[in-house]
């Protein structure tokens, strides 16, 4: 820990260098008289000190901070030692404390760790604007965002309530443009887009109007995860037009298709040279195995719904994940699996993530439980059981009508960070984000 904390100071202690990307050091000319320039002996070239965002960062499930520039120099020289109940500290305190608040270089942050804004600057979005430097390397690559969204169903008493409105994707409005700023941007997609078949569930068989692909598309949504237990709902004929649909649309469904071939079949997207490479599946059931034959989506049977955890899946799925990890930079793994209604992840989602990253995956995130559920930071990697609901009619409950964003941050090929912002679906079935003590109160049930 002592290291930590003489990592931080000294990063403190180096700050404020400077408020602009580079200082330029000019050769200082001799006291007896102006230096001659001579033609043989050209003058040495000014030098150039590379600099870096100094980061302040708090725990991954604190909400989000912005701090104000004279405040954030005070903290850095260490004259400030607390400040909105945070107090400074080290960088490892950081990461296990939920009040301690730490001063690092940008060279030492990871997902582990949430940035604080200064003056409403995020360090790791927009570095080269940001006003807080200390000595060392600017960033290697491009900065790329990329953003996870839970569940969205945009049928039943959602698309009748879209429709009244004139608007079939009324609900993607809001929260849309936070959606499109990401680079990437991915959700899952609770439904068909077509009722050519008979409902298999009852009053619980979603089907969304296939204009909706349009809202999809305009929200910035680029991959939809098809593998869920609600793709099948209208039957093979309307799973295989669903799927149409999506591509031609625009966007790249992943995890379901004509046979198994086709739902193991990755999604590819590339963004400033970096490539991510997604894989989905349902463990969850109701909606058909996909076989070498048939439709259907990627399946994994385990526990809670679909038995015990089936060996032979489960390695499928990983050497689908090791083959992917050597056409891609990041590999993301998309879930539909656990328990619905509770805040705490069933043993064998731990097992299954696990036997993942093992294999390659960079990114797993889930879905499927209907709240949000805990989200786990490991060597560079990110464990998210359950983003929980982001546009659905389950307004029976406060939880269910809570859920988070993730949102991501690449430096080229390395992810620097991840914040989790919390939102909450109103009356109309539309998610708004939220700040303060009610984004607190979301993202203690992820602790």
């Amino acid at each position: 820990m002592a290291v930590w904390r003489r990592l931080s100071l000294a990063a403190a202690a180096a700050a404020l260098v400077a408020c602009s990307d580079n200082t330029t050091t000019q050769p200082s000319p001799s006291p007896s008289s102006t230096p001659k320039q001579s033609p043989s002996r050209p003058q040495p070239p000014a030098t150039v000190r590379e600099t870096q965002p100094l980061v302040l960062v708090i725990h991954p499930t604190r909400a989000a901070q912005d701090i104000d520039l004279a405040t954030a120099r005070a903290i850095a020289r260490g004259t400030t030692k607390s400040w909105r109940g945070f107090r400074v500290a080290s960088l490892r305190d950081a990461q296990r404390s939920t009040s301690a608040l730490a001063v690092v270089p940008a060279a030492t942050v990871g997902p582990s760790v949430r940035p604080v804004t200064v003056g409403g600057i995020d360090p790791l979005k927009q570095p080269a604007r940001y006003p807080l430097r200390t000595a060392g390397p600017k960033r290697e690559g491009p900065v790329v965002d990329v953003t996870f969204g839970g569940d969205v169903m945009l049928g039943r008493r959602v698309a009748t309530a879209a429709a009244q409105s004139g608007d079939v994707s009324r609900p993607l409005r809001v929260i849309g443009p936070r959606l499109a700023e990401a680079d990437v941007t991915v959700v899952n997609l609770e439904s068909t887009l077509s009722r050519a078949g008979t409902a298999q569930q009852g009053g619980d068989s979603f089907a969304a109007p296939p204009r909706v692909v349009k809202g999809l598309r305009e929200a910035g949504v680029d991959v939809l995860s098809l593998a869920n237990n609600h793709t099948g709902d209208f039957q093979d004929r309307a799973l295989l037009e669903t799927v149409r649909l999506v591509r031609a649309g625009g966007l790249q469904p992943v995890g379901a298709g004509g046979n198994f071939a086709e739902a193991v079949r990755p999604a590819i997207v590339e963004r400033d040279g970096v490539r991510f490479g997604f894989l989905a599946f349902n463990a969850i059931g109701e909606t058909p195995r996909a076989t070498a034959t048939s439709p259907g989506a990627l399946s994994v049977r385990m526990p809670p719904r679909t038995g015990p955890l089936n060996a032979g899946d489960l390695a499928a799925l990983t050497k689908a994940v090791a083959t992917l990890k050597a056409a891609v930079d990041v590999v993301v793994v998309l879930p539909h699996w656990g328990q619905q209604y509770t805040h705490t992840p069933v043993p064998a989602q731990r097992t299954v993530a696990s036997a993942l990253t093992r294999a390659g995956a960079d990114l797993v995130i889930g879905g499927h439980p209907h709240w949000v559920q805990e989200v786990q930071f490991a060597a560079g990697k990110v464990v998210a059981h359950s983003l929980g609901n982001l546009v659905f009619d389950m307004d029976f409950s406060q939880q269910t009508q809570e859920g988070v964003l993730l949102e991501l941050t690449y430096w080229g090929k390395t992810l620097k960070a991840a914040r989790l912002t919390p939102y909450v679906i109103g009356s109309d079935f539309s998610p708004r984000v939220v700040t303060g003590t009610r984004a607190e109160q979301i993202l203690s049930d992820i602790r």
